[in-house]
């Protein structure tokens, strides 16, 4: 990796679909971005995080790659270390990385091999990747090496919408609302504010299996403003975020979902 002395956004899960855009994103807002993906792989250039990293390039930016998957231990606290060891600092954590179930099953027949994957990348992995790097936040602001730390949850609207045949990813979204409420609490003191973000339906390579019933669903109406979302949508609510919009509301999570958060009759 080459050391910045932009800003530095680590963004989890960033090799495809949202994180890929929040990534380009900020970038483009000035950003030395970290791509994090477990799967990474610099052999590989027509997809994934050096695709996305030869995009960033391309077009001026600056950006590196760190392989790691955020529900090992052992792999979070490397992946704060390399960042450590050659940016200095993280200004601006995007905890992004998920996955959906292998298989959608009925909760009455879902397996613990899928509750534990789910949970360990969605939910465990973010919840101490952000107590370890929240920890070092308040260190390197001390030291005036970051002059306003910032923190981002993207979480799901499956956070409020019960889906029977998955379980595990509704448990999962629903706890890493409250992770983000907990450390938007814990951290309010050292003035680092943590926003959550909530998705509705979006168009990436997790919701591909089930374009049919969702485009169903959105021409009869389900979401208020009747198309897709698109990972950009979520991008430019994080680039808020990362510019300082939401400073004074920490705690707050703001639905990106086509209005599908309204109550109507």
């Amino acid at each position: 990796m080459t050391f910045s002395s932009k800003p530095v956004a680590l963004v989890t899960g960033s090799g495809a679909g949202i994180g890929r855009a929040i990534a380009i994103q900020l970038a483009n807002d000035g950003y030395h971005v970290i791509i994090n993906s477990r799967s990474a792989n610099p052999e590989i250039r027509d997809k994934g995080a050096y695709e996305v990293l030869d995009r960033i390039v391309e077009s001026g930016g600056s950006a590196d790659v760190v392989r790691a998957d955020v529900s090992s231990p052992d792999d979070r606290g490397r992946l704060v270390g390399e960042i450590e060891a050659e940016c200095g600092r993280i200004d601006f954590l995007v905890n992004n990385a998920g996955v959906a179930p292998k298989v959608r099953a009925d909760i009455l027949d879902a397996d613990e091999e899928s509750f534990d994957h789910v949970v360990g990348i969605n939910l465990k992995g973010p919840y101490f990747l952000t107590q370890l790097v929240s920890k070092r936040m308040i260190e390197w602001k001390k030291e005036g090496l970051v002059a306003k730390p910032r923190i981002a949850f993207v979480t799901s609207i499956s956070v409020f919408t019960a889906s029977v045949n998955r379980g595990d990813y509704c448990i999962s979204k629903a706890g890493l609302a409250m992770a983000a409420a907990l450390f938007a609490d814990r951290l309010g003191e050292h003035d680092i504010p943590v926003i959550e973000l909530r998705p509705g339906v979006i168009a990436t390579d997790m919701t591909a299996g089930v374009k049919e019933k969702y485009d169903k669903l959105i021409a009869e109406g389900i979401f208020p403003q009747r198309r897709w979302g698109q990972p950009e949508d979520i991008a430019h609510a994080v680039s808020a975020v990362g510019r300082g919009d939401f400073d004074y509301s920490t705690g707050t999570a703001i639905d990106i979902s086509g209005g599908f958060n309204l109550h109507r009759l």
